[in-house]
Parts: structure tokens; sequence; C-alpha cells
């Protein structure tokens, strides 16, 4: 197992993957459903590959909440209630997934990606035009707190296809535009992976020279990917985006219950 990984080919495989999913990740979200396949692909286990995933997340989510939050995209104080549900979310979600039976998470974790490319692929958004935040009231309180609990614990748990929900709820609950609710996004994704990165290191699961090597391809195409999308927008790439995962998806899905 140990040689496989550190085959120079299969690390330039993940590091392609990684620049790929960076760069995904910070024009839509999701760039998970493209990196947990590809680990799995290579034969890590389960936990081990959620956690290393973590890892080289953090440099993805974290280069992309910077660029937004210096573009003045995201403001802290305004979503501090997400901010704590979310950290207390994954804290949760990452306890939880490592009491899962292997057996079970490498069953359902291609289940897991296959519904979120599918939800991605039909939601249907009204953009909205203007940058103006909510009215601060108790309702919105209400809402940060629950979709913060309730995303934060999916990524703590599994993951893929966190960034795209962030968007999507984004723009639904609250009706930010698309570069608002993808700094919001950003900057929660960046939280939860953290909070959960953390978490699995203390359980141990956590490949370090794959994480990081990874890690520094998805910075460097979540850098590239931000500035992308705050230019162009997002819809030039959502299509081959969802065909690759949900190809990729079927695969893990065929070897896990079929083959």
């Amino acid at each position: 197992m140990t040689e496989l990984l550190l085959d120079p080919s299969c690390l330039a495989l993940l590091m392609g993957v990684g620049l790929l999913a960076g760069f995904i990740d910070a024009i839509v979200g999701g760039g998970g459903m493209l990196t947990v396949p590809a680990l799995l692909s290579l034969g890590l286990p389960p936990h081990l590959t959620l956690g290393t995933n973590k890892l080289s997340a953090c440099f993805a989510s974290g280069t992309a909440a910077y660029t937004y939050f210096k573009k003045q995209l995201f403001t802290p104080k305004f979503w501090k209630e997400s901010l704590y549900s979310t950290f207390i979310g994954a804290l949760f979600g990452t306890i939880f997934i490592n009491f899962v039976s292997t057996y079970w998470l490498e069953k359902f974790l291609p289940l897991i990606i296959l519904v979120a490319a599918i939800y991605s692929l039909f939601s249907r958004l009204k953009e909205v035009e203007g940058d103006a935040l909510p009215t601060q009231n108790k309702q919105l309180v209400f809402k940060q707190r629950i979709q913060g609990f309730l995303l934060g614990f999916y990524d703590g748990s599994s993951g893929p296809g966190t960034g795209a929900f962030w968007v999507i709820s984004n723009m639904r609950l609250y009706k930010l535009n698309i570069l608002l609710a993808s700094g919001v996004a950003k900057s929660m994704n960046f939280t939860s992976n953290f909070t959960s990165l953390l978490a699995f290191i203390y359980f141990g699961q956590v490949n370090w020279l794959i994480g990081l090597t990874m890690g520094c391809c998805l910075m460097l195409g979540a850098y590239i990917g931000a500035h992308s999308a705050i230019r162009f927008g997002s819809k030039f790439i959502r299509p081959i985006f969802i065909v690759i995962v949900m190809i990729m998806a079927l695969k893990l899905g065929y070897n896990a219950w079929l083959s």
C-alpha cells in the first residue's frame, strides 16, 4: 500500500487532481467530490482518505477564503453565528465518523458523492443582482446556526460537495449573489475543514505526505479559481465538473457494491 501511494505516477495523478479540484472548488465548490474518489481509487482506507483529504482541503479553502476576504466579499462579524455553529457541527461530525465501521464507510461514501453530484447538477438558482447583506434579526441568527451546524456536521463526517451546498443554501436562504455566496461558503468550508483536520489528527487518520502534496496543488488551483470566479463567474466550468464527478462516483459505487 505504501509503495503504491509513494509511486511517482500516483503522486503525479494526485497533484493533477488537486490542481483541478482546487480550481473547481473555488468557483462552484465541491472539490472534495474529486479528491475523495481519487484517494479511494488508490486503495487508501476510508477514514484515512477523509483525514488526508481534510489536510489538503485546508490549503484550498484557506486560500480561497483569504482571497474573497481581501476582495471584501466576506464580513466575519456579520457571519459569526455561522462560524461558531460550523465549528461545533464539524467537531461532532468528525468524532461521529471515526466510530463508523470501515465496511459501511466503503459502501456509502460513493453513494454520498453521487447524491451530492446529482443535487449539484439539478439545482437551479436564480441569479441575484446587487451585493446587499440580509437584515440582521432573530430569524437570520436561527438560519445561520442551523445551516452552520448541519453543513459543518456533514463536512466533518464526510464532506464531498460541502462547498457547493454552502453556495446553494446561501443564495436561497439569504438571497446573496454568487460571489457573496461563494465568499461565505469558502470561509465556512475552511472553518469546518480545519476543525475536522484537528480531530482526524487526534485519531491518527492523516497521511501527511499525500495530504501536503495534494494540498499545495489545491492551493494553487484555488488561487487561480477564486480570481477566475471573481472575473468570469462559474457557468463555464460547472457542466464538465459534474460529469467528471458522476463518472468517478459511479466507478467507486461499482467497485464497492458490484465487483
